[in-house]
């Protein structure tokens, strides 16, 4: 997979891991980089392009794929860790709505872009997936969710030419 001359779109992209995706993406020579945030972000270099992207809100996804002409690679990085237990489903569903929906919901929108580039999906997960931590199991349980989903999409898109992958952090 290259990223030089191609155009990146990071989910997640105000903070952490996100932010540092952007400026990898900038430095292997990508032409133009979407950075999708909830809030207004602003950035030095010209080849960024802002995006109001919540990934739960479908309006704001179909936006963003209006203003992206051409996708080569999707990094689906946006998500919560939220800590808890398992005996609060309001706190399982907010998880899942963002970590395995909005990846779900993001990728399914842009699949046409990188069916068009045979390009590549990127879905930041977590060691969580495979191996659940005890202080925040649904975080586990949605990063579990989105590994499956990702394994999910590799089968069904290989014979398109989109590739598929999974970056376990952490």
């Amino acid at each position: 997979m290259t990223i030089a001359d191609g155009a990146v779109l990071v989910t997640g992209a105000n903070r952490g891991l996100g932010q540092a995706l952007v400026e990898e993406a900038l430095g292997m020579g990508a032409q133009r980089v979407y950075a999708g945030t909830r809030q207004p972000l602003a950035h030095p270099d010209g080849r960024v392009v802002p995006l109001t992207l919540d990934v739960t809100d479908a309006a704001q996804i179909q936006a963003a794929v209006e203003r992206v002409g051409s996708l080569d690679v999707l990094i689906n990085n946006a998500g919560v860790d939220l800590q808890g237990d398992l005996s609060d489903r309001v706190l399982l569903e907010r998880h899942l709505t963002v970590n395995l929906f909005g990846t779900y919901g993001v990728t399914q929108a842009f699949l046409p872009l990188l069916t068009r580039s045979r390009g590549a999906i990127v879905n930041v997960l977590s060691v969580a997936a495979i191996a659940p931590l005890p202080f925040t199991p649904t975080y586990s349980i949605s990063k579990s969710a989105a590994l499956n989903l990702t394994q999910a999409l590799r089968a069904r898109l290989a014979a398109q030419g989109v590739r598929v992958h999974a970056v376990l952090a952490g």
